[in-house]
């Protein structure tokens, strides 16, 4: 693997719940564990096109992403890929700022059962 992954990107994988099926998956760890050499894996939460319409999906437009389509973050579906199975775009695409990585984070929590302001 070249480039490391940073917080915010949008990089391909195959997830081990659709193996075959390569996707689009937003960086949501640290860059410290992103960048650490110990650290085989990095969270990542999947995108998505299906309409889908819950507390636990991020909608996101193609000028916020860089991909053709209208997308969500999946909240709900947060998991684990290794660096070596992370896949750069071929074409440039946008990073995510903080306050959108501050509402997938929300999301998550929701989808973990925490209540709104549960967590601060």
């Amino acid at each position: 693997m070249g480039a490391l992954p940073r917080r915010g990107e949008i990089w391909f994988a195959a997830l081990p719940t659709e193996p075959h099926k390569v996707r689009p998956v937003v960086i949501v760890s640290l860059d410290g564990r992103n960048e650490n050499p110990k650290a085989f894996t990095v969270l990542a939460i999947p995108l998505t096109t299906s309409p889908h319409h819950s507390a636990m999906r991020i909608p996101l437009g193609p000028g916020e992403t860089g991909l053709r389509e209208r997308s969500s973050l999946a909240a709900d579906n947060i998991t684990i890929v290794r660096k070596e199975d992370l896949l750069p775009a071929r074409t440039p695409l946008r990073q995510l700022g903080e306050l959108r990585l501050r509402d997938a984070a929300r999301g998550v929590l929701r989808a973990r059962g925490f209540p709104e302001g549960a967590v601060s």
